[in-house]
């Protein structure tokens, strides 16, 4: 696929549906990345709006999930895609059997607990939930990319400070959320369809279209993930 230049909320949207999976940076697989495709005047900000602040429209507006989801770092990926993809990271268990089989992590429980509770929460009240610190930042950003990339929580928004005109500014809060509370019934009906190697094979013979120049082994990194 010939990815085009982006230049609106609404191309990057529509990208976004037509690709299936789209990486926010740059990375092992050229030209694979809203970076590589976006111009420097918006990719920098300034007084217009580029993809850091697009973000939330483009999620809301593709109904897609975005997240810590290639190898620790952002990516968007479609609705269609995305059950299949959460059932390989998953290997197949919903957050209860994990638990049950004993493979949760006990650092992650606390904020699956809370997110399971309160389906919306912005990173600063899910914090303060949990007993993050300012000083276990790093801990509690360690957690968050790890139940993204094992397929259990996505990004659904991000939540801006208002100046005195009511406009937003400043880096926007991620607002998080489970993949079944953002998708609804549509998600928990097809996300354990198949089994995970099914699922591999279906997200494969996707990517290997659209991706003709990339090898086996990114395109697995790409669907397996590392984190």
């Amino acid at each position: 696929m010939n990815f085009p230049w982006i230049t609106s909320a609404e191309e990057l949207a529509a990208l976004i549906e037509e690709a299936g999976f789209l990486p926010f940076f740059k990375n092992e697989i050229e030209g694979f990345s809203i970076e590589e495709h976006t111009p420097p005047e918006l990719w920098w900000g300034g007084e217009t709006w580029g993809p850091w602040e697009w973000k939330g429209p483009v999620i809301r507006r593709a109904q897609c999930a975005y997240g810590k989801f290639y190898c620790g770092k952002a990516m968007y990926i479609s609705r269609e895609f995305f059950p299949d993809f959460c059932n390989l990271r998953r290997d197949g268990y919903d957050y209860d059997a994990r638990m049950d089989e004993g493979l949760a992590r006990h650092r992650d429980v606390g904020v699956m607990q809370a997110l399971l509770e309160t389906p919306l929460l912005i990173s600063k009240d899910l914090k303060a939930r949990t007993c993050f610190t300012k000083e276990s930042r790093n801990a509690f950003d360690g957690v968050m990319t790890h139940l993204q990339m094992t397929g259990y929580v996505n990004i659904a928004d991000f939540s801006y400070p208002l100046d005195k005109h009511g406009k937003p500014y400043g880096w926007g809060l991620a607002v998080y959320t489970t993949p079944e509370a953002f998708f609804g019934e549509d998600f928990k009906q097809r996300v354990y369809l198949h089994q995970p190697e099914e699922s591999a094979e279906r997200l494969q013979e996707h990517l290997r279209k659209l991706l003709p120049h990339a090898s086996p082994l990114q395109i697995f990194r790409l669907i397996g993930g590392s984190d």
